[in-house]
């Protein structure tokens, strides 16, 4: 087995749409379809809530029909052999790494199965629609959004990834567009701090120059590939 400590890995849109799920930023993607502020903003909550609810209760009924893919397995095994010395970040609000059998995972952008009460601020395991109005379970309010980050709010987590690249020796970026801060810089970051730069994308990203070394091609393909070389070295 490869010769690295700690390892941090950032993932994106582009590892699950090859289970079917839609991307955000690609053509045919679903800003396409909706506007940003219009669902993806606390003004556009704030203004149309019955739309903002509709939008994520359709997202999360729909991952009922997706399954985790080669390369959400292969990260979930990689994770076995690291343990407690790998933290998988992830972009995205579905469950496929999770259900890849990926126990360490830390949601930056928060999750389509939790639900967010604005009275109590309490989090609560939720995939049951929300644009019904149902009561929060602990303080009862009818004031339940969905528990993912929009634009202009804060990610989750974010003392606990930037300690992570901190004390890495590899950083890897799976499926990711390089255009969304903070999670884009985080490569730099690790780079400034002497750590060794991966980027497995569909095609050259943003942020490609940025790293040691890029490889590209479906997830699916170069994301086993590479755990099955580190995992051999």
């Amino acid at each position: 087995m490869a010769d690295f400590n700690s390892i941090v890995i950032l993932t994106g849109a582009g590892i699950s749409a090859e289970s079917g799920i839609d991307t955000f930023r690609d053509h045919g993607g679903l800003w396409e379809k909706h506007s940003i502020e219009d669902v993806a903003t606390p003004q556009g909550f704030a203004r149309d809530p019955d739309l903002v609810l509709g939008f994520y209760d359709a997202r999360c009924a729909a991952l009922a029909n997706v399954e985790p893919n080669a390369a959400h397995i292969a990260l979930a095994k990689l994770e076995r052999e690291f343990a407690d010395s790998l933290l998988l970040v992830t972009q995205n609000v579905d469950d496929l790494h999770e259900r890849g059998g990926s126990i360490n995972v830390c949601h930056m952008h928060g999750q389509l199965k939790s639900a967010l009460c604005t009275s109590c601020e309490t989090r609560s395991a939720w995939d049951a629609p929300l644009s019904s109005r149902p009561p929060c379970p602990v303080c009862q309010a009818p004031t339940l959004r969905p528990d993912v980050v929009w634009f202009g709010e804060a990610p989750y987590q974010m003392r606990r990834i930037e300690e992570a690249i901190m004390e890495c020796d590899l950083f890897v970026s799976i499926g990711t567009s390089g255009a969304v801060y903070p999670a884009a810089g985080f490569v730099q970051q690790a780079k400034r701090l002497g750590a060794r730069t991966l980027e497995l994308n569909l095609e050259p990203s943003e942020g490609t120059p940025i790293f040691h070394e890029a490889r590209h091609g479906p997830a699916t393909q170069v994301v086993p590939q590479w755990v099955d070389e580190l995992l051999a070295g």
